[in-house]
């Protein structure tokens, strides 16, 4: 298994789709994945530290989890069918036994920027889906991030979304 970490949110202009982008810890190669609105605003608020005035679906994960003495070890994306990541989400209980949960890869990220946990890929996977860092090295991302990395589309898509809705 591979260990990475979150390293960007970002749109796809072809689609205007939220992708996130996970950085192999040990090489220069990363692995982007599609995700959707509700779940890109998570990781967005979770990236940036800040908070909902109500808690968001992982927000409220964490404090179940906390709350029933149990602590999330590590999140695993174990495969990927047809485009769709799926993974898995590994509990420690309060008998220190170890729970695993199937979970969308979305939520197993936005999970674990609230919990701190590890995030890893399979070898399978990282082998088939990964491709090469877009940035050539960490300064260079560092300055996308910084100057033209604006994760506010996010929210004013979500709210557009929401009055859909209704």
């Amino acid at each position: 298994m591979r260990e990475v970490i979150i390293k960007a949110l970002l749109v796809d202009p072809s689609n205007n789709t939220p992708v996130v982008l996970l950085k192999d810890r040990a090489s220069h190669k990363a692995l982007p994945i599609w995700i959707g609105d509700a779940e890109a605003i998570s990781i967005a608020f979770g990236l940036q530290g800040e908070e909902f005035p109500r808690p968001l679906t992982h927000v409220l994960m964490k404090q179940m989890i906390e709350e029933l003495e149990a602590r999330v070890e590590k999140v695993v994306i174990r495969t990927v069918q047809d485009g769709t990541y799926f993974a898995s989400i590994f509990l420690r209980d309060a008998h220190e036994e170890v729970l695993e949960f199937d979970a969308r890869a979305s939520d197993s990220l936005a999970l674990s920027l609230r919990s701190g946990c590890p995030i890893f890929i399979s070898e399978e996977v990282f082998d088939t889906a990964a491709i090469e860092s877009p940035f050539a090295d960490e300064d260079e991302f560092q300055e996308f991030v910084d100057e033209t990395l604006d994760l506010s589309q996010f929210r004013k898509r979500n709210r557009l979304t929401q009055k859909a809705d209704e």
